[in-house]
């Protein structure tokens, strides 16, 4: 259909077309989102299908529709700097509509939740395309994608102690994974709000978030080769402990650990930045 249809969608409050069949329509949505044209992308195929996922169309139908937007996370997986990164990062938005659909309302069997989690955090971790911004094509944003899904995750109420360590492991492995250039459009950051989600659950216990501080602050400190770029590796999880440590003081929902957290986060910053800190005398 021409973009004008879907304006016109978009013009009557995205309310569902009846001149075709619902399934017609979700697989052009579906097509689009994997679109280089951001107005196709952004302004039609995700806000429809987001808006129609959490008005209920999609009720009777959501293990299907989220099985279909998980198969999309795998499609030209591996690939960088393609344009097939456009449908794995919009898939995993809708796949993370239809969790907070199922978070909302129970439509979908436990172990289906916990199969859509082992597909986003399988792919997050795996994605290579790490581009923010695209000139001509807008934001591909896979990992911030992948960081809003994380949360979404973190909500649902199947997901206890173990998964929601799992999710905090996933963050970390994907904050310290090798990336061509230093992450620079909020990815850090959007990270670090899932990680706020995680904890908001207070089932997890400082036993098990220091370990994983410490992981991620020997990164942000490790010494590479001397003929590399030392921001390759560390410039991410500084972004990110800086993330989280702006996101712990200041967020307007604490978290159950945020006095003991506050203080290992204010000493790893300490120890990655040591150098700043030095007295002048």
């Amino acid at each position: 259909m021409s973009t004008a249809y879907w304006q016109q969608v978009r013009s009557a409050e995205m309310q569902v077309p009846t001149d075709r069949p619902l399934a017609d329509l979700t697989a052009e949505l579906t097509t689009m989102l994997g679109s280089t044209d951001p107005v196709e992308r952004d302004e039609f195929a995700y806000p429809i299908l987001a808006t129609w996922i959490s008005e209920g169309v999609y009720d009777d139908l959501l293990a299907g529709l989220g099985d279909g937007m998980a198969a999309g996370l795998t499609q030209g997986l591996g690939e960088s700097d393609t344009d097939s990164v456009f449908r794995r990062s919009f898939s995993a938005l809708v796949l993370a509509e239809c969790v907070a659909r199922d978070n909302a309302e129970s439509l979908v069997p436990p172990a289906k939740v916990m199969e859509w989690g082992d597909r986003i955090t399988g792919w997050l971790v795996r994605e290579r395309d790490v581009r923010g911004f695209v000139p001509g094509k807008g934001w591909a944003h896979a990992l911030a994608h992948g960081a809003d899904a994380v949360g979404m995750l973190a909500e649902s109420p199947h997901f206890g102690l173990n998964e929601l360590t799992v999710l905090l492991d996933v963050v970390a492995d994907r904050i310290l994974l090798p990336t061509p250039r230093p992450l620079g459009s909020g990815e850090p950051d959007r990270l670090a709000l899932a990680t706020m989600t995680i904890l908001r659950r207070r089932l997890v216990p400082l036993r098990i978030i220091e370990p994983w501080l410490a992981r991620l602050t020997a990164a942000a400190t490790a010494v590479g080769a001397p003929d590399t770029d030392p921001y390759l590796t560390t410039a991410n999880p500084e972004a990110f402990l800086r993330a989280l440590h702006i996101q712990v003081a200041l967020a307007p929902e604490p978290i159950d650990v945020r006095a003991d957290l506050l203080l290992e986060l204010v000493a790893a910053l300490r120890v990655t930045n040591a150098a700043y800190l030095r007295s002048r005398t």
